[in-house]
């Protein structure tokens, strides 16, 4: 299917077969499992559904893992520069992982579920073998391991109004990046007000595969007079809503405040990580790049499947790593890092697309207006 082939090394996850049933046009692959990546319908319709009415998206591709043990909260300390003492149980913290470098090994959502157990739900990266490394180098009272939960995603903003008629008014209490439970089945399910949209909505961690069927299932036949349709991240609206994809905006080159997250990065010593040297030199210095949107011309783009230079004059000044026309804003957007000097919104850029084609355009602040 759109040239992946297909094997058990590639995790199937509980919602695939009803995935395949509604229409997947393709799939990628994320933590080693499948994420779908398109349906019938265009980028362009899909985006404009999304932001109009609700989707239920397979996102079971964003792992857990589990920390769990007296030593649990000192060792996700260990992993972020976000201070976590004040979370408390039922909060969702997005929080940066780094290494000695102060390089970004990933952006997870921390579920905090006790005092000594919590989930880091992933982007991209094995964060599982590099928490049991950091845990069995500092002997640390801590089990680490993935359990058996898949997250469903329903988006829009239809989402409330769907999931309250479906589980219950108490869904529409759960404050943004906070979660709460829902009753499905005889189990008791973790909900969480968040998703990989700006558009609203919700994330159901299912906990336990065998029940993913019957899950999508009551979602789907819930959400028919409201228009459901089957979604997955949508590219314009991620872009044009400032969300970032691990190993396409930033790697381990890259550090918390080159992508904004400095507001998440305690930087005066008072929380002790790894890499916390490290990042406290880099804001000293001053870092010499920075993430920022750009607006192109030129007509539709292709698909970024490489990185795009993005010039001043003759100087290359960063490079577009996602891009996509936006019917919304009737430009080409897109994500870089830009130089220090040229990240000021308003400066003019070229962009030099892989059709060989070179693009007028503007650095923006993000998210886009």
């Amino acid at each position: 299917m759109d040239g992946l082939n297909m094997s058990r090394r590639i995790r199937r996850t509980p919602y695939t077969d009803r995935v395949e049933q509604v229409g997947v046009r393709g799939f990628s692959v994320v933590n080693h499992m499948l994420l779908p990546k398109a349906f019938q319908t265009s980028v362009e319709e899909d985006y404009w559904h999304l932001r109009e009415h609700v989707q239920i998206w397979d996102v079971s591709c964003q792992r857990q893992v589990q920390i769990e043990g007296s030593d649990a909260a000192s060792l996700v300390q260990w992993m972020t520069p976000r201070d976590i003492g004040k979370a408390r149980v039922g909060d969702c913290y997005y929080i940066p992982i780094i290494d000695a470098n102060a390089g970004l090994i990933n952006d997870p959502v921390m579920l905090k579920l006790a005092e000594d157990r919590f989930w880091l739900s992933i982007a991209d990266s094995d964060v599982l073998l590099y928490a049991m490394g950091l845990a069995l180098g500092r002997g640390m009272d801590v089990k680490v391991s993935e359990p058996d939960v898949s997250p469903l995603a329903v988006q829009g903003p239809k989402a409330e109004q769907l999931l309250a008629g479906l589980f219950g008014e108490h869904i529409r209490d759960i404050g943004f990046f906070k979660y709460g439970w829902i009753d499905f089945q005889g189990t008791r399910q973790l909900i969480a007000r968040s998703g990989y949209s700006r558009q609203g909505g919700f994330e159901i961690y299912l906990e336990g595969g065998h029940f993913g069927t019957a899950l999508w299932d009551a979602i789907w036949e819930a959400g028919q007079p409201l228009d459901i349709k089957p979604g997955c991240p949508n590219l314009i609206e991620r872009i044009e809503g400032g969300l970032f994809s691990y190993g396409n905006e930033m790697t381990r080159d890259n550090n918390p405040l080159e992508i904004g997250l400095g507001k998440f990065c305690a930087l005066d010593g008072s929380v002790d990580y790894i890499g916390r040297a490290a990042l406290q030199k880099i804001a000293s210095d001053g870092v010499t790049q920075q993430i920022r949107g750009v607006a192109f011309d030129g007509g539709a783009c292709p698909t970024c499947s490489k990185p795009w230079p993005v010039m001043v004059g003759d100087v290359q000044v960063g490079q577009i790593t996602s891009a996509i026309w936006s019917p919304r804003l009737n430009c080409n957007v897109g994500q870089s890092m830009i130089a220090r000097g040229h990240w000021n919104a308003g400066q003019a850029v070229t962009v030099r697309s892989q059709d060989g084609k070179t693009r007028s355009g503007y650095v923006s602040n993000l998210p886009f207006d």
